[in-house]
C-alpha cells in the first residue's frame, strides 16, 4: 500500500485534527491586536487632528473678535479725542476756564495710550479708563453749553447795556450841547449887558486964547473940540477899564486919522472893521454913573464948515452919538 499526504476520502474513518491550528489562532489574534492598536491610533490620531483645529479656529476667532474689540475701542477712543479737540480748539475761554478738567483728561489719554501700546494690552480696563474718558467729555460739553448760555445772557445784557449807555451819550451830548448853547447864549447876554452906555453927549468948539478957552461956532476961531458925555450905571459890567473908541467924522464925510495922536482901527460887531480917530481909557466902577469928558484937536487948527459927527464904542457896540456944527465967519470974521 502506497503511503501519501492527502487525506483519505475514505467516509468511514474519522478525521484526525491539524496539529498546526493553535499557532494559526495565535497568530489571528496578534494581527487582530494590532489592526485595533492601529485603529486606534488613527483614531486619536484623527481626534487630536480635529481637537487642535478646533483650538486653532477658537484662537482666530479669539484673535478676530480680540482685534474687533481692539477696533471698537480705537474708534471710541478717537471719537473721545475728536470731542475734546472740537471743544477746546475752538473755545480759547474753555482752555483756561476748565483747566483742571482738561488736566485729568490728558492723565486718562497717557493711560490708555500706555495700555494701546502692549500688544496684551487689557481691553476691560482701557474700555472703562475710555468710558471715564467720555464721561468726562460730556462734562464738558454740558459746561460748554452752561458757559456758552451765560455768554449769551451776558452778550444780550451787555448789548441792553451798550444801547442805554449810547441813549445816555446820546443825550447828554444834546444836554451838553443845550448847555453849551445856553452858556453861549449867556455869555453873549452878558457880554452885551456889560457894554456900556453913552448918554447926555456934549461937542463943543473952542478957542483958546491967552490960556483961556471960550466957546465959538465959527469954523476958522475953533482951536478944538471939547467932549463931554455920561456912562450910565451897569450892575453887570465888572469894575475896571474900560476902552472907549472915538470917531471923529467930518463935514466932508471922512473919518479924521491922525496916527500921531493915536488914531487906528478896531473890530465892530456890527459894522466890522472901523478907523477911530481917538481911544479913550477909563476905569469903570460897577453900577455907577461916570462922567468923561476930553479935549480933541485936529492937528492943523483948520476945521471944516459944517456937522462933525462924534460916535463912542465900546465892546465893538456903539454906545452914543452926537454931532456939532461949525459955521462959516461973519463980516470982518466976526
Amino acid at each position: 500500500m502506497t503511503n501519501t499526504n492527502y487525506p483519505s476520502v475514505n467516509p468511514d474513518k474519522p478525521e484526525m485534527p491539524d496539529q498546526k491550528t493553535p499557532n494559526g489562532n495565535k497568530q489571528k489574534l496578534i494581527w487582530g491586536i494590532l489592526i485595533a492598536a492601529l485603529l486606534v491610533t488613527w483614531a486619536y490620531i484623527i481626534y487630536d487632528k480635529s481637537r487642535s483645529h478646533q483650538e486653532f479656529a477658537g484662537l482666530q476667532l479669539q484673535a478676530q473678535t480680540s482685534d474687533s474689540a481692539k477696533n471698537a475701542i480705537q474708534l471710541e477712543y478717537n471719537d473721545a479725542l475728536n470731542r475734546m479737540d472740537s471743544l477746546t480748539g475752538s473755545n480759547t475761554q474753555l482752555q483756561g476756564a476748565l483747566a483742571q478738567q482738561k488736566s485729568e483728561i490728558d492723565q486718562l489719554k497717557e493711560k490708555i495710550e500706555a495700555i494701546r501700546k502692549r500688544d496684551n494690552g487689557d481691553l476691560t480696563k482701557a474700555k472703562a479708563l475710555i468710558d471715564e474718558l467720555n464721561g468726562k467729555v460730556n462734562n464738558l460739553f454740558a459746561q460748554v453749553a452752561t458757559l456758552t448760555k451765560q455768554n449769551a445772557v451776558l452778550t444780550d445784557s451787555n448789548h441792553t447795556l451798550s444801547t442805554q449807555r449810547d441813549t445816555l451819550v446820546a443825550k447828554n451830548s444834546k444836554i451838553s450841547d443845550s448847555l453849551t448853547a445856553t452858556a453861549t447864549e449867556k455869555n453873549h447876554i452878558l457880554d452885551e449887558a456889560s457894554t456900556l452906555h453913552a448918554s447926555n453927549i456934549s461937542i463943543e468948539a473952542v478957542k483958546v486964547k491967552g490960556g483961556k478957552e471960550q466957546q465959538t461956532t465959527r469954523a476958522k476961531k475953533a482951536d478944538l473940540l471939547h467932549v463931554s458925555f455920561v456912562i450910565d450905571e451897569n450892575r453887570v459890567a465888572p469894575s475896571g477899564p474900560k476902552d472907549l473908541y472915538i470917531i471923529v467924522t467930518a463935514p466932508n464925510g471922512r473919518v479924521v486919522s491922525i496916527p500921531s495922536q493915536g488914531s487906528g482901527t478896531f473890530q465892530t460887531r456890527e459894522d466890522g472893521q472901523r478907523v477911530y480917530t481917538n481911544m479913550k481909557s477909563i476905569n469903570y466902577t460897577q453900577g455907577q454913573k461916570q462922567n468923561v469928558s476930553f479935549d480933541w484937536s485936529q492937528g492943523d487948527g483948520h476945521y471944516q464948515t459944517g456937522s462933525y459927527l462924534v460916535e463912542i464904542y465900546n465892546n465893538g457896540y456903539k454906545i452914543g452919538e452926537g454931532t456939532t456944527t461949525l459955521k462959516k465967519s461973519g463980516f470982518l470974521g466976526l
